[in-house]
Parts: structure tokens; sequence; C-alpha cells
């Protein structure tokens, strides 16, 4: 079979965990080989924004489960197939499918024309997807916390508040029931008007952050994903009915469906001098009751 033209069918958002598929197109690449499938249920990592790693998975056919070592965000002009940080252009260019690139090992007989079904580790999703919502949950209750520090209009985020995530975000990296968002303030976000001694009283601000989080835990506000279509470049929302108001941030990754199942969650923040710059490190958790 020739490479995909069209972008492939995700059915993470939903929360699925299985799916039969269709192999379209196998191909080796470093670290074993690439499996295109034409609808998935495995979460890819994607090079340009990889906060939330790849699921956990296996796809089973006539020979039994194959493991997935890795599932990464992947694109081909159908002439090319590139993988991960090797793909040349932005998500969405025309001429240009993008897919997820399952990686199993280099020895597995998995053929094209192949009728598979892709299985992702339920618990490790419900790990991820429960700390992924606690970083969206954290995000916003410290820019609401950060709020008066600004002398300046900015940016504002789903709830109204100065972006300060946004505007700083150094990374983010979203692992089981939590997450490590690192921000820097510099010479940049001091002339966006954010007045950067706010961070000298951080026992003050991660007070304030968990308390918020804690008042959205208790509203067991309904978390949901919009989707504008199936195909893994189609524009998905985070939709948190938080007790503000309807907050809605562009999200590719997979979600709790209610902040109750977070059961508590806390965030610890920490300061640091680096060239140029502060550097404020908020580490998140989620400790759920079950």
């Amino acid at each position: 079979m020739t490479l995909p033209s069209v972008d492939t069918t995700v059915l993470y958002p939903d929360g699925t965990t299985t799916t039969e598929a269709t192999v379209l197109h196998v191909e080796p690449v470093t670290g074993g080989l690439a499996v295109l499938l034409d609808r998935t249920s495995c979460h890819p990592v994607d090079a340009g924004w990889p906060d939330q790693g790849a699921d956990r998975a296996v796809i089973c056919g006539d020979d039994g489960a194959i493991e997935v070592l890795d599932c990464l965000v992947g694109a081909t002009d159908g002439v090319a197939l590139f993988v991960g940080a090797d793909v040349p252009v932005r998500k969405g260019t025309d001429g240009w499918a993008f897919v997820a690139a399952h990686i199993v090992p280099r020895d597995t007989d998995i053929t094209e024309g192949d009728t598979v079904t892709v299985v992702a580790d339920e618990e490790y999703r419900r790990e991820l997807s429960l700390g992924h919502t606690a970083c969206h949950l954290a995000s916003l209750a410290l820019n609401l916390a950060l709020a008066g520090a600004w002398s300046k209009e900015t940016t504002t985020d789903a709830l109204g508040s100065p972006d300060f995530d946004k505007l700083a975000i150094e990374s983010s990296t979203i692992g089981a029931f939590g997450s490590t968002d690192v921000y820097r303030i510099g010479k940049s976000l001091r002339r966006k008007g954010f007045d950067a001694s706010a961070v000298d009283r951080l026992d003050e601000i991660e007070a304030a952050v968990n308390a918020t989080l804690g008042e959205w835990v208790v509203a067991a506000a309904s978390v949901s994903i919009e989707r504008e279509g199936e195909r893994l470049t189609d524009r998905r929302y985070w939709v948190a009915e938080l007790p503000e108001g309807t907050t809605r941030i562009p999200c590719g990754g997979t979600h709790a469906t209610s902040t109750s199942e977070l059961g508590s969650v806390a965030v610890t923040l920490q300061r640091s001098e680096v060239e140029g710059a502060v550097q404020v490190v908020m580490r998140t958790t989620a400790t759920p009751l079950d």
C-alpha cells in the first residue's frame, strides 16, 4: 500500500482504549518498525509540544499481541514518512497527512492490509488523564493567584485572568497523576507588565492556588473534550464547567470526566535564579480516592 493521504482517525479523545484497525503502511525507522493504521485508540506524543507522553499499548493480530514501544506523531507527503522530531512541517500543512506512528520491534511480522486491534493500557491512560486535567486546573489557578501582579492589559486565559501560564511557560511534562511546569520570568515578561516581585512570596501564591484547586475538586465540575472532527489534526478543546464559568482550552490530550475524579490536587512552587531571569517550577499532584 502507498503512504496515507489523510490524517489518522483518533479515538482516544473520547476515552476509547480499544479499537479495530487496518494496517496501511509498515516502514523501518529508528528504534523499530513504524506501523501506520487507519484509526487508533493509542495516544501519540507530539514532538512539537511533548507534554503528554504516549499511551502504553499493544497491537493484537492473528499471531498474538505486539508491544508498542512508542507512539509518535508523524507526517507524510505521500513520498516519504517523517516521524517525531524529524517532521519538517507544522501540523495541518496542506499536502501532508499527519499520522500516529506505532513503533514496534523490528522483527515483528506485521503486513500492510492486516486487520488488527489496538489496545491501550486503561490504568496508565487513567493516570495520565488525571495528570493532564490536574495540569490544566493548576495553570488556571496559578493565573488567578497572580492576577494582581500585572500592571498592563495582556493576554487572558479561559477564565479571564492574565495568562501567566501561556506567556511564561518554558516546558510542561505530564505524568501519572500530575505534571511539572517550568516558567521563565525575564525581561520580556516584565515589559508585558508582570511584576516579578510577586514570586518572592511563593508561599502565599502556593496557598492561594491550592485553595482554588480544593474548591474546584469539591465542585465536581464536569470535564469533556469537544472535537471539530475525528482526524489527528482536527481541533480539540478541553472543556470544564468550573464554578467561575465554562472554560475551553485547545488540547490534544486525554482527560478525566469530572474534577471529582482527582480526589485532591495540590501544587508546590519552587523559585530559582537562572541566567537573566527567574525560574519558577510548579509541580502538581492529584491523589484520587480509589
